[in-house]
């Protein structure tokens, strides 16, 4: 969906902002902001989203108001990347101005648990965990606090797809059903350029806008990220190691188009010069609503392994709705999230106003997800994606510090586009950075 295309670019500028603002500085975090919170279960409260998330969230209030008598519901869109910012100085403030109900995305819950142990509110108490096998695998680890307490629950899931062309697999004669791998994809690159002149994929080789979500989509895909589940490095795995051999095998191949420039990915999927876009569940809406004259020319598959045999489903970014724990409200803010997220009938309505890809599997029993799509020449896109989501993805640790994890990443990869340099070495100097200035372990 275009909103998280935009979301994913600028976020990357946005992240060192809000670190510098409180993640960073202010990393104490236990500063009792829960104290002076109360549990007051009627009255105002304030949810803090952005764009069509937060349209979606308005799109609940009427049903949920007629359902809960006492509580009246406030849905604020502050922006993206502004909303960032405000979370994190009012959570480095000990909770003083934040809204009641907060849209977090994965990106920035952990750290923010990780920084601010006592600024979202423990929701076990409330009754969270009876919901913990209601949501797809891979997403529970994520709202689990060091005290082992839920604080958040899941909103929307981004599982991994590779879109492709299919109209230029048949020219070139590639059997879609052969591409299990990216070996595979690799050595079919060449006849597909040569019948169509389309390039594999595009990436900001010289990494002016930190363009590494297809390597961490190759790590994940690993079941690896930049830190594992201790928080410990793991930019110098031998998983980044393979994923960022992928991404050089691809580029010495000549089958990667350079995407640097303001709106060249976007210029080049118009022109037709893509013959693949790796991209999560958002990128349904958003082919179809920017490139309509490309109709039933696209088709979407399970990624490609990153290695010969490997996993083929991987869950890349998510969202998530908690508790300020300064709330004076806390159980009816509760009582907002538990009724938008678990509930089918309301998380399929946000679904259809939004695109927000709902993370409850019981939504996916609606007709809609088993429905024809015809930009995807009557393929039926969405049930692709949960049968992917089936078959369990690893939880990612974003940690606080991925802001600098994703600076150093973009830069290794970056060495290795425009210099030739070797992916291990490059990946051991940026792990080695990483953990300097972090002050964190790099893992064996």
């Amino acid at each position: 969906m275009s909103h998280h295309l935009s979301r994913r670019q600028i976020l990357h500028l946005a992240t060192a902002s809000a670190a510098g603002l409180g993640l960073t500085a202010c990393g104490g975090g236990d500063s009792g902001a829960g104290s002076a919170g109360a549990d007051g279960d009627s009255g105002p409260i304030t949810v803090w989203s952005w764009t069509t998330a937060a349209e979606a969230l308005r799109g609940v209030v009427p049903s949920f108001e007629r359902d809960n008598p006492g509580i009246k519901v406030d849905v604020q869109d502050l922006g993206n990347p502004a909303i960032w910012d405000k979370i994190t100085v009012g959570l480095a403030a000990g909770g003083k101005g934040l809204g009641d109900v907060l849209h977090i995305g994965v990106d920035y819950l952990p750290g923010y648990m990780e920084k601010f142990p006592q600024g979202l509110a423990d929701l076990s108490r409330l009754g969270a965990d009876k919901h913990k096998d209601a949501f797809v695998e891979g997403l529970w680890p994520t709202v689990i606090g060091k005290d082992r307490a839920v604080h958040a629950l899941p909103w929307e899931v981004n599982p991994l797809g590779l879109f492709y062309r299919s109209d230029y697999f048949e020219k070139a004669d590639v059997d879609p059903a052969s591409i299990t791998s990216w070996d595979d994809l690799i050595a079919a690159g060449p006849k597909i350029r040569a019948a169509t002149g389309a390039q594999l994929i595009g990436l900001d080789k010289p990494g002016t806008t930190q363009d590494v979500d297809f390597f961490q989509n190759l790590m994940q895909l690993q079941g690896a990220f930049y830190f594992d589940h201790e928080g410990k490095v793991t930019l110098a795995s031998p998983e980044a190691i393979q994923a960022l051999t992928v991404i050089k095998r691809i580029n010495d191949a000549g089958l990667m188009a350079d995407t640097a420039g303001t709106g060249t990915g976007k210029r080049l999927l118009s022109q037709g010069k893509l013959a693949t876009a790796p991209y999560p569940a958002w990128a349904i809406e958003y082919l179809a609503t920017k490139f309509p004259a490309q109709s039933g020319k696209w088709r979407v598959m399970q990624p490609p392994a990153a290695v010969p045999g490997g996993k083929r489903s991987a869950i890349v970014n998510s969202t998530y709705l908690t508790v300020s724990a300064t709330s004076p409200r806390r159980k009816a803010a509760w009582r907002f999230i538990e009724y938008a997220l678990t509930k089918p009938a309301e998380i399929n309505r946000m679904f259809a106003s939004g695109g927000v890809f709902p993370a409850l599997k019981a939504a996916y029993e609606d007709p809609k997800f088993s429905t024809p799509n015809p930009f995807y020449g009557g393929q039926k896109v969405l049930r692709s994606f949960v049968d992917s989501l089936a078959s369990g993805s690893d939880a990612t640790n974003f940690t606080g510090d991925y802001s600098r994890a994703l600076k150093l990443a973009s830069d290794a990869q970056s060495q290795v586009l425009v210099k030739g340099a070797d992916p291990a070495e490059a990946l051991k100097a940026a792990a080695k950075q990483l953990a300097q200035q972090t002050g964190r372990q790099q893992a064996a």
